[in-house]
């Protein structure tokens, strides 16, 4: 089952211009690269088809609801990783994981081995007893990426999820990814990133779907006079 979304219309408001209007799209199994300027409506997607949004007009539908996303689909079948990462500020990394896995359902021998797996395939095991605000940025976002895999998500959703990482923290994000997603479930990342194109199963110059007008806006700010 791919994700859907047809004749989708979203602006962030009512006298806005519409940053998706009437945008088609199909995204199947794999790791699908969202590539295109800021402010083109990558990360604006993303949280449509995440439920995070809802969009004035038009229909997402996600695997395994084969409907639009909502509180159910959010707490076990979606992992989401925000470009400010959001861990819980006063929970230990550890902690973190733990409610991630409780919301989604997980029994506790269920949860100890995810946690036992991604604490070691992403380098965290020094760090589960330690709160985000003592962790270098990489070591943050590992965290987060643990946490959105703790439930073996059916939808992964990713905003620029290495940015501004150096090349080793970039590379275990990238083989996590791999081996997380596979061939058999959904995941959407918005990135800048040329590293992650060599773990993507496609990549989509996301700019092509904008409006005509917030199209020519960000071209007229990118000329130089």
């Amino acid at each position: 089952m791919d994700i859907r979304i047809q004749k989708l219309t979203f602006s962030y408001g009512a006298k806005t211009v519409p940053v998706l209007s009437e945008f088609n799209a199909s995204f199947s199994a794999g790791i699908t690269l969202l590539k295109g300027y800021s402010g083109c409506g990558k990360s604006t997607l993303l949280r449509l088809i995440a439920g995070f949004l809802e969009p004035q007009s038009g229909s997402i539908s996600v695997p395994p609801v084969g409907g639009a996303p909502d509180r159910r689909f959010q707490r076990t079948q979606l992992g989401f990783v925000f470009q400010g990462i959001n861990l819980l500020p006063d929970a230990s990394v550890h902690r973190n994981l733990e409610i991630a896995a409780t919301l989604a359902g997980l029994d506790r021998a269920t949860f100890l081995a995810a946690e036992a797996r991604w604490s070691k395939q992403l380098g965290l095991d020094p760090f589960l007893t330690k709160r985000p605000e003592t962790l270098s940025g990489g070591q943050q976002q590992r965290a987060a990426i643990a946490r959105a895999l703790i439930h073996a998500p059916s939808v992964l959703c990713l905003d620029e999820p290495t940015s501004g990482l150096d090349d080793l923290n970039a590379g275990i994000i990238c083989e996590a990814l791999q081996g997380a997603i596979g061939t058999a479930r959904h995941c959407v990342i918005a990135t800048h990133d040329d590293r992650l194109t060599s773990i993507a199963s496609r990549v989509i110059n996301f700019e092509q779907f904008m409006p005509i007008e917030p199209r020519l806006k960000l071209l007229r700010s990118d000329m130089h006079f």
